[in-house]
């Protein structure tokens, strides 16, 4: 598991995230390569200098902008080139998502649908960079978990395209509104922006969770560093980490996070349950059970839990207020440890079988077979499911 710490106690800014990346030795190439393909080779510059700040040091990055007629590009016409380009598909949903984010946050604020949206800040040359650069460099790195921490907002105003705005920035409270994202207090700042909605929104689609960075062994630091002069050091910091857990995992075991969604139901039918429990496992759950609980007044309900990947998270939450009934979804992210495993087919005089197979601490292993595909094969061939498993497990022990 690659895991990602983000520490960001004087806010979040797109230039700042992508010199923390190059600051961990990101190559400059696994930036410009993507822009290339999007046509912006020739149209912009990367400045990166190694500062100070308050003592500490670290990357600083611009991005000086070679355009002679800086554009206003429409998010219908971004997003049709990003569709476009000849990107992995990994890279081209996370810039997507980072965009549509933005994308709605600012139609929202402004009173527009989200294709009518002009970005100016968040559209222009240097945000496309950092964007593009940022998602880029983490796929680089093969970040799959990230833990961010609670950035504050800044206070007063700011010149924008749209005049003076009030801060937070009103895009900034409205990312964090819709993705229900905390945001620290800036007491004690001077005025000015902390946190941009660039810096936001790219957090908001890569962090699992933002909060107290969990126990883990940091293995490389990458620092950088803002414009703003503060009274303290205005950077935010990249630790590249292995999970505390993953040192203590004996042979063939692995350490993983999962996100668990909960609800208390005491309106729904059986079918209904079963209904919504099985949605919940098409849209990618782990698992899905439920168990009988006294609610108040005495009334009997169900609780009904999800196991998921963390990143599935908001497309789950949408399963439960569209399929169930519950006015309200906990969630916790917990650690678990599993065995190393792998999918196999294996031939049987009766058809095809798959097998999940599992390797033990001491190196042997432990297989099992699906019982969709027995039951198939019961029904192909008129016998009954032990009868069918009894010949599985023949074949299992003949092909071991």
């Amino acid at each position: 598991m690659s895991l990602a710490l983000l520490d960001c106690p004087t806010g979040l800014a797109g230039n700042m995230l992508l010199a923390a990346l190059l600051d961990l030795g990101l190559p400059i190439a696994a930036i410009e390569e993507p822009l290339a393909r999007l046509g912006l080779e020739g149209r912009y510059r990367l400045e990166i200098e190694e500062r100070r700040s308050g003592g500490l040091r670290g990357l600083h990055l611009a991005v000086q902008s070679l355009e002679s007629e800086p554009a206003h590009r429409p998010w219908g016409a971004l997003r049709g080139q990003f569709v476009a380009v000849g990107w992995p598909e990994a890279l081209r949903q996370r810039v997507l998502a980072v965009f549509n984010l933005l994308a709605e946050a600012e139609a929202a604020v402004h009173g527009q649908e989200p294709e009518q949206v002009h970005f100016h800040e968040v559209g222009a040359l240097d945000a496309l960079v950092d964007i593009v650069g940022v998602c880029a460099g983490l796929l680089h790195f093969g970040v799959e978990h990230l833990v961010c921490g609670v950035p504050p907002a800044g206070h007063g105003s700011v010149a924008t395209a749209h005049g003076r705005l009030p801060l937070p920035a009103p895009a900034v409270l409205e990312i964090a509104r819709r993705r229900g994202l905390p945001l620290a207090s800036s007491e004690g700042f001077a005025a000015g922006e902390l946190t941009t909605p660039t810096g936001l929104a790219l957090m908001a689609c890569w962090a699992e969770r933002f909060g107290a960075a969990p126990a883990a062994v940091p293995l490389q630091v990458g620092t950088g560093l803002g414009s703003r002069r503060l009274d303290r050091p205005n950077l935010l910091r990249l630790t590249l980490a292995r999970p505390l857990e993953a040192s203590l995992a004996a042979p063939g075991e692995q350490f993983e996070t999962v996100l668990e969604q909960q609800a208390q139901i005491d309106d729904a039918t059986a079918e209904d349950l079963a209904f919504l429990a099985e949605a919940l496992r098409q849209a990618g759950a782990y698992e899905v059970f439920s168990q009988p609980i006294a609610m108040k007044k005495g009334r009997q309900g169900t609780l009904v839990t999800a196991l998921l990947p963390p990143e599935l998270g908001p497309q789950l939450r949408q399963v439960w207020w569209r399929q169930g009934t519950t006015l309200g979804v906990r969630e916790r992210l917990q650690g678990r440890w599993v065995l190393a495993r792998q999918t196999l087919q294996i031939t049987t005089p009766l058809g095809p079988v798959r097998l999940k197979r599992a390797t033990l601490p001491e190196g042997g292993w432990r297989a099992k077979p699906e019982h969709d595909d027995l039951a198939e094969l019961a029904r192909r061939h008129n016998l009954s499911v032990a009868v069918v498993r009894r010949l599985v497990e023949q074949a299992m022990e003949e092909q071991s």
